[in-house]
């Protein structure tokens, strides 16, 4: 496994006070996509701009392609490409006139009327920046991370205001970029997007990373392998819930009972007869596959999407 992505007790402090990252590890190989998940706040996206090369550690080493940041820089970017949260393009430049400042920056480029073809930007070739919608300025945004050909991307948020059908071509874009070698670091707010697109996760909070893993793994250790879901009446203790058979934890969302459960064949007639003798009525009752939303809320306690 050739890594082209280390860090290695990466630490940042602002004003000697805050730190956003502490101690984080990270090892990435070539033709991975992987997943950097966390909370606002968590050190999530320091961690990338350090890596980006955009701000510099308070300690700790960083390796990008067998390279670091204070003799390789120029040599680095012309091998990098980046997708920011919030790119901001000149709007009085076309489409067109966007991508080919960008190639200018590069001792190689692609044809910008290739990559317009590839984002579906093509029609929008001549027109101004400021007139594109938000999504068409999202593609455009990529699209001048594709430009000089990387071979590693860094994209953070990259479907954020994508129609579901813009959202899946830039999926299919992603895959081929990795089918051709390069490598991928992906931030989203979309878990059904890093379940589907990287191979590895590691989820950020506090400046640390407490859990990584592929998606199935991740979802196995912390949530088993089932969600059962139910209200009823006169619940308020959870104690009885933990208690049962295939039972790995409880939580509570949106005034339900959550069973993260291993067996749902052993574990549901257990809960009906605990309710049963309890004398309490059962109101609702759903069970599904656990997810890397699931496994998001048990490590942090809230949701992604709420952040």
């Amino acid at each position: 496994m050739e890594v082209v992505i280390r860090a290695r007790n990466l630490r940042k402090t602002y004003e000697g006070k805050v730190e956003a990252v502490r101690g984080l590890d990270l090892e990435i190989a070539r033709g991975e996509c992987f997943g950097l998940l966390g909370p606002n706040g968590a050190g999530k996206t320091t961690t990338i701009e350090i890596l980006e090369g955009l701000l510099a550690p308070t300690s700790g080493e960083v390796e990008i392609l067998g390279c670091n940041w204070d003799k390789h820089s120029r040599e680095l970017r012309a091998q990098i490409g980046i997708s920011l949260q919030e790119t901001r393009l000149s709007e009085k430049l076309t489409v067109r006139e966007t991508l080919e400042l960008f190639a200018g920056f590069y001792p190689t480029s692609r044809r910008a009327k290739d990559v317009m073809a590839q984002m579906e930007l093509t029609e929008k070739a001549s027109s101004w920046v400021g007139k594109l919608s938000g999504g068409q300025k999202q593609r455009l945004a990529v699209a001048t991370a594709l430009i000089a050909d990387p071979k590693i991307l860094f994209l953070d948020e990259p479907t954020t205001g994508l129609d579901p059908q813009s959202r899946r071509q830039l999926w299919d874009i992603i895959r081929e970029f990795q089918r051709r070698g390069g490598t991928v670091l992906l931030t989203t707010h979309y878990m059904d997007e890093a379940e589907r697109l990287c191979g590895r996760i590691a989820i950020v909070d506090h400046g640390q990373i407490i859990a990584s893993g592929t998606p199935q793994e991740l979802i196995e250790r912390h949530c088993g392998h089932h969600m059962v879901e139910f209200t009823a009446s006169g619940t308020d203790a959870d104690v009885t819930w933990k208690s049962l058979p295939g039972v790995e934890s409880v939580h509570h969302e949106d005034g339900m009972h959550v069973l993260s459960v291993r067996e749902p064949h052993q574990t549901i007639p257990a809960l009906l007869s605990a309710l049963q003798q309890r004398g309490s009525r059962l109101d609702h009752l759903s069970t599904r596959q656990a997810s890397l939303e699931d496994v998001f809320v048990q490590l942090t306690g809230r949701h992604l999407r709420d952040e």
